[in-house]
């Protein structure tokens, strides 16, 4: 991408690209907030017709399209997004006692390659600019005619493999001249880049911070999560201990539960203790995920009484365990399966 890409630019290099085409100071916060409502151009009624033929020269806006929408019964909507050089990524609308949430996606397809994943099949086609993860939650937001409050970054691809685009995605979506969305309200998951972790500690963003574990051993996470090779659980675990100790936040581990790989009591019970005596002094919450099939694989997810016997032995063992609630079953909203279709059927750049 050759041009400027104004969406992505904070407020100071907005103002500062004003100016270079020769536009008075203040209209670098008025198109700001135009930005970030969601609009385009021609939507901008108090930008002068020249300096709109100027950004139209000199400026892009990267925005995403609605390519397939699937509403569930619960609610649940899921987006499958064409971006502006015809890759595919994949957002989710869903609806909360709390507010309405968006998952929004970080890369085109991921290369971390964990098995139980379906964004993992056609590896990383590249990653996202902050403009387009933000134009994930304006098109939705501007398609459902509701307001989106809170955001999790944890759809197609891995976070800390896209790092200062994420970064600047957060900033952005936190600034008070746009969604003004507060951190405390923005979660990211990553699957355990131990140095990401480390340096995400610094960034003085208090987001609520996921680990995607799934596994209570090495010899199990390397057979799911080839990640683990190269950042084992000790050297994760680490990470998280010195994030805990320089920000204060608990982070919330993930754990998808797979029929007979990882989902007995003997493994709740090593997860615990593996928990318990790497984070001292941390409060400890996992969050329990049984396991989406996708038709590549063939993990499937355990009875209902297994998953509620390894939350009894984590609780037992002085571990919080949750249950994700299921929401869009019925429309894939899973990330990844959505897009996989549109390969399927010969549509993947």
């Amino acid at each position: 991408m050759t041009l400027n890409d104004i969406l992505s630019m904070y407020p100071d290099e907005l103002t500062a690209f004003v100016l270079e085409i020769g536009e008075e100071k203040y209209r670098g916060k008025q198109l700001f907030k135009w930005l970030h409502s969601g609009a385009g151009l021609d939507q901008m009624s108090n930008i002068p017709k020249k300096m709109k033929e100027k950004l139209a020269e000199k400026a892009v806006i990267p925005s995403v399209s609605i390519e397939n929408k699937l509403v569930s019964s619960d609610g649940t909507v899921k987006y499958l997004f064409r971006c502006y050089d015809g890759e595919y990524i994949e957002s989710v609308f869903m609806r909360h006692d709390y507010g309405n949430t968006v998952c929004v996606s970080s890369q085109a397809g991921c290369r971390m390659g964990c098995r139980f994943c379906a964004s993992t099949l056609h590896g990383l086609s590249r990653s996202l600019f902050a403009s387009e993860m933000l134009s994930q939650i304006y098109t939705a937001q501007n398609d459902m005619g509701e307001r989106v409050s809170n955001v999790v970054i944890m759809g197609m691809g891995e976070p800390f493999d896209n790092y200062n685009n994420v970064i600047r995605f957060i900033r952005l979506l936190n600034d008070e001249n746009g969604l003004n969305i507060g951190c405390r309200r923005i979660s990211l998951s990553t699957c355990g880049l131990a140095d990401g972790i480390r340096r995400f500690a610094d960034e003085g963003l208090p987001v609520t911070l996921s680990v995607s574990l799934h596994s209570p051993t090495d010899e199990q996470r390397n057979a799911i999560m080839p990640v683990n090779r190269r950042y084992p659980i000790a050297t994760l675990l680490s990470a998280c201990r010195d994030y805990f100790e320089r920000t204060g936040r608990r982070i919330s581990f993930e754990y998808a539960l797979i029929d007979g790989q990882n989902n007995s009591e003997k493994d709740a019970e090593t997860l615990a203790a593996l928990l318990k005596s790497n984070l001292p002094g941390m409060a400890i919450h996992v969050n329990l995920i049984p396991v989406n099939p996708i038709k590549e694989r063939d993990f499937r997810r355990g009875e209902k009484i297994m998953t509620e016997k390894f939350v009894e032995t984590l609780e037992k063992r002085g571990v919080n365990a949750t249950v994700r609630r299921r929401l869009g079953a019925d429309i894939d909203a899973s990330c990844g399966q959505l897009r996989q279709r549109k390969y399927d059927d010969g549509a993947g750049t």
